[in-house]
């Protein structure tokens, strides 16, 4: 896609870009997502929060299509995950950073822009789209750990995606790398895109403005910060996941 892209996305409705329907997913020989269903808005950043183990990554993997599913619907932008037409409309950003630690951001940039035949002139877009401009000719491994994840961001948005799915991109980052990220995920969402954040760490809920809510494979609750706090009668998000953890 064009840089134009940007200028469309602003004009996205709110009706689900991301819906899944009644998904089982078995790994291993267990159950690791058990009959889940939920849909994903564009324009916002939606959480996927849940502890370590409770089927966060399945369930991305799901939507990017490229987990096995053993019963279920998985659509994104109208068309069933995985399908050839999507692989330059949604980006997947895994928890290990996907760059070279020998080359710079722009060498980098423009090797994966060869490997996805993307043109040259997106490379400066995604670079600035980041925030890492300053970094552009800086070798990866002398990056702090934020600027390495905001390099695989970048990668990320060399397609131009609609649809980002990302992978617990804070963990190991300090407070102040981390709401760079964070401010860096809602400017993207303010664009128009739909921003799917995974975190199992509690304080990073409030940042979101809807959660989901995952537990043992399943769908505790969801619904924005406030929804949650006033359904489990309680005044932070930590005691609502407890509390609704608890009731499901």
């Amino acid at each position: 896609m064009s840089g134009g892209n940007v200028d469309s996305l602003a004009n996205v409705t709110e009706e689900a870009v991301i819906s899944i329907r009644d998904l089982d997913v078995y790994r291993g020989g267990l159950r690791a997502l058990a009959d889940v269903s939920l849909t994903v808005r564009s324009g916002i950043v939606t959480g996927l929060l849940g502890p370590s183990g409770s089927g966060k990554t399945t369930l991305m993997r799901a939507i990017v299509g490229v987990q096995i599913v053993k019963r279920g619907e998985v659509s994104v932008l109208g068309l069933p995950a995985g399908s050839v037409e999507l692989r330059k409309r949604i980006a997947y950003v895994t928890q290990a950073p996907a760059v070279y630690g020998d080359l710079t951001v722009r060498e980098n940039l423009s090797f994966f822009a060869g490997v996805l035949g993307v043109a040259e002139n997106r490379i400066q877009h995604a670079i600035t789209t980041v925030g890492l401009k300053s970094q552009t000719d800086q070798v990866v491994n002398t990056l702090s750990g934020g600027e390495r994840s905001r390099a695989s961001l970048a990668i990320a948005m060399l397609g131009d995606p609609e649809v980002l799915v990302l992978d617990e991109p804070t963990v190991g980052l300090d407070p102040v790398l981390r709401q760079d990220l964070w401010q860096t995920f809602h400017r993207l969402a303010d664009e128009g895109r739909t921003v799917l954040v995974s975190t199992h760490v509690m304080d990073e809920a409030d940042r979101c403005d809807e959660l989901i809510l995952m537990r043992e494979g399943q769908i505790v609750a969801s619904g924005s910060p406030r929804q949650l706090l006033e359904r489990s009668q309680t005044d932070n998000l930590e005691q609502a996941f407890l509390t609704l953890a608890e009731a499901s």
